[in-house]
């Protein structure tokens, strides 16, 4: 059984697995009913299965780092609904133990591994700064429009952005250096527990309406003849990002084809054969997903009227490890829009070699 093989085999098996660790995690502390409740439980077994499939996409990918800062996430996650470090600790251990009673193949040696790296970075003390500092171009119009949103005033957040237009900013400063850090304040600020899903909710809302407010400015019915179909992976709802990034692209000349999320593989070589799309981008955020972009990127190469078309990834676990693209099969990667442009132009004009970040990689 290869690291591939023992990644599916934990993919396929994590709902059972997730059932057996929420039972000995709870007969092991009974505490942690009178503390959380049945559904505290419930809540357990979810977090099992999300930490069992973070698991198994790292060994697919074998890349141990990905589930490392999982872990760092899930450490601070937790810590704003009072799951202490111990009671992680214990999962862990848990999962650990279970992987060893319930998969019979030297193969999950990887596993464990994988597991052992994780408890260990679950020890070390981690830090979150913020993602907005006065320092940084519009920082100060940064804070004021996330400030704004938290306040659930969406007419502010929109005359602090028109302030900055009257000013002289272009509007795609206004995406690179307010919407995307805002965007990325938020999610920190959701994972302290220092706001709820809601409020990242109405906060995502709100930029992705000012973005539309915007479009009478920039859009052109100039001849474009590059074109870009763009996609997130599965059921994945985190798609500002690359709204922002077909939005650049859309600045910078190119004719693009935004299809949003839960767009079956099928329709998504359709768009690209219809519009005759030269390079595709797909942006995963969940990296329990990479198996499905994996999927994705080969349904395109096996298509005869897609098999041309250059594939680009982006996305929170390529950030993580910058090889990753490698792996699962893409053309190069960037890790935000303005290095995607670059990317994506390297990619059309010298075909035969592959891209990351803006740099040529024989």
């Amino acid at each position: 059984m290869t690291h591939q093989e023992v990644g599916e085999h934990l993919l396929k098996q994590a709902e059972v697995l997730a059932d057996k660790i929420t039972e000995k995690q709870y007969a092991l502390q009974p505490d942690l009913m009178k503390r959380f409740g049945e559904n505290g439980r419930m809540r357990t077994k979810q977090d099992c299965l999300y930490s069992l499939n973070y698991l198994a996409e790292s060994v697919l990918v074998k890349s141990p780092n990905l589930f490392n800062h999982y872990i760092s996430w899930l450490k601070v996650l937790l810590a704003g609904y009072n799951v202490s470090t111990e009671d992680l600790a214990i999962n862990l251990k848990l999962i650990k133990q279970t992987v060893e009673e319930e998969i019979d193949n030297p193969s999950k040696g990887l596993v464990l591994d994988y597991l052992d790296t994780g408890i260990f970075r679950m020890e070390q003390t981690e830090t979150l700064p913020s993602y907005i500092n006065d320092a940084m171009p519009y920082g100060v119009a940064a804070k004021s429009y996330l400030r704004a949103l938290l306040d659930s005033d969406r007419k502010e957040a929109a005359r602090i952005i028109e302030a900055q237009l009257e000013d002289g900013a272009a509007i795609r400063d206004m995406y690179r250096y307010i919407f995307q850090p805002v965007q990325y304040e938020i999610g920190r600020l959701w994972q302290h527990n220092h706001i709820s899903v809601g409020q990242e909710h109405f906060c995502t809302a709100a930029t992705q309406a000012i973005m539309s407010r915007l479009y009478p400015r920039w859009l052109t019915d100039a001849c474009q003849e590059k074109k870009m179909v763009a996609a997130c992976v599965g059921s994945e709802q985190h798609e500002i990002g690359l709204r922002m990034l077909t939005d650049v692209f859309e600045m910078e000349g190119w004719d693009t084809y935004y299809l949003g999320a839960n767009v079956p593989n099928g329709s998504i070589v359709e768009a690209i054969e219809r519009h005759r799309g030269d390079v595709v981008a797909i942006s995963v955020t969940m990296t329990y997903h990479l198996h499905l972009a994996k999927e994705l990127i080969q349904f395109i190469r096996n298509h005869p009227a897609t098999a041309h078309v250059k594939i680009m990834v982006g996305g929170y676990p390529f950030n993580i490890d910058q090889e990753l693209w490698r792996t699962i099969g893409a053309d190069g990667y960037a890790p935000g829009a303005d290095e995607a442009v670059e990317v994506a132009e390297h990619l059309l004009t010298q075909p035969s070699t592959v891209h990351a970040m803006g740099m040529i990689r024989d």
